[in-house]
């Protein structure tokens, strides 16, 4: 029996090709350059054409984007921050002293204790007329839609403080005011001067003006609600008292709410005119006490620290109303938990967000 050396090339079978020595081996074959397969020890080879399963996409580390302008922007910002807070602590022409002494003084307390009732007072009436404009505009008779757009069109071309002074120089227009007969005789009369006082003037001005904007906001919100679901509300047989109670007003309060509270705020601000004729608000009051020690900024100070808190109270509380009347409308049940703090640190352009739902799945 002969014995084949083995160490030689290999021949092939009958009916076989001989086998090519120079090949490499199948894993080798698919290995790009600098690669080692399997056979050399390397990783397992994947496949040019695989993409990754969704039990790797889950398990991928999230990369935050990155936003160099924005941390740049906030870290200047926040130098700027800092600058104002130290200048107004390190500067000595503040007065905080004085501030602090004429804080809660009594005057102080009484022009803020005005302040408040004329906002109350002029809201309440002219948000009570503004409601009555609102439905002459949006009502069938022409004359009432008439007569309101003159209104609305007229106290918005006149300037608050022009009205203000209007009412209050009433007199030098009217010296009496008479009532009877159009055109004919008088029943009564009365003079007018010493019947518009400062705190009368301011009130009537004031609330009118407030009535012409409520009016328009009312008007807006009612608007915003599809007719269509009157007029399904009236093929099911309700009334139009209650069709605009449960249907079209809980609709329009979410619209209405927030430009009322910008109202609120704008009004209780805008308090601050009737100083020009002679009512002792808040502002007036820091004037009287100044113009005797000609502490002008300190005084200044107080008033405009007082008006910082009174509009962040209102701030806050119109956040709350609006999330209650946002219930249902898709805007407050995404994420019915987050607070107020949550909500101001969301909208901060500043500092940004970062989407780490799809961060890193690029």
């Amino acid at each position: 029996m002969t014995q084949h050396d083995t160490s030689g090339p290999a021949t092939a079978a009958p009916g076989h090709p001989p086998p090519d020595v120079t090949d490499p081996p199948p894993d080798l074959a698919k290995a790009p350059p600098g690669h080692a397969g399997p056979a050399a020890g390397g990783p397992p080879l994947r496949p040019l054409d695989s993409r990754p399963g969704d039990g790797e996409l889950l398990a991928a580390r999230l990369v935050p984007l990155r936003r160099p302008g924005q941390w740049v922007s906030a870290a200047a910002l926040l130098v700027l921050l800092a600058m104002l807070v130290h200048t107004l602590v390190a500067n000595d022409r503040f007065q905080w002293d004085v501030v602090g002494h004429y804080f809660l003084r009594g005057s102080i307390m009484h022009g803020l204790l005005l302040t408040l009732w004329l906002t109350a007072a002029v809201m309440s009436s002219g948000y009570l007329l503004g409601i009555g404009i609102a439905a002459m505009r949006l009502s069938g008779n022409p004359v009432l839609r008439g007569l309101s757009f003159g209104y609305v069109w007229l106290i918005r071309s006149v300037p608050p403080l022009v009205q203000l002074l209007f009412w209050y120089e009433l007199a030098s227009l009217y010296p009496r005011l008479s009532v009877g007969v159009p055109f004919g005789p008088e029943f009564a009369s009365m003079g007018t001067a010493h019947l518009f006082s400062g705190i009368l003037a301011a009130y009537v001005g004031l609330t009118l003006d407030v009535a012409a904007f409520s009016g328009e906001i009312v008007r807006g919100g009612i608007l915003s609600v599809d007719p269509g679901q009157r007029e399904a509300a009236r093929a099911l047989g309700l009334r139009d008292g209650r069709i605009f109670r449960r249907i079209v007003l809980p609709q329009a309060m979410p619209a209405i709410v927030p430009a009322s509270g910008n109202l609120l705020i704008g009004m209780l601000k805008a308090t601050s005119i009737v100083s020009v004729i002679a009512v002792q608000d808040l502002l007036y009051s820091t004037q009287l006490i100044y113009n005797q020690n000609f502490l002008i900024m300190p005084l200044l100070l107080v008033a405009t620290i007082w008006y910082v808190i009174l509009t962040t109270l209102l701030s806050v509380g119109q956040f709350y109303v609006e999330r209650h009347y946002a219930r249902g409308t898709g805007r407050a049940g995404r994420q019915p938990s987050r607070g107020l703090w949550q909500v101001a640190r969301a909208n901060l352009p500043l500092f940004g967000r970062t989407r780490t739902d799809l961060a890193g799945l690029s």
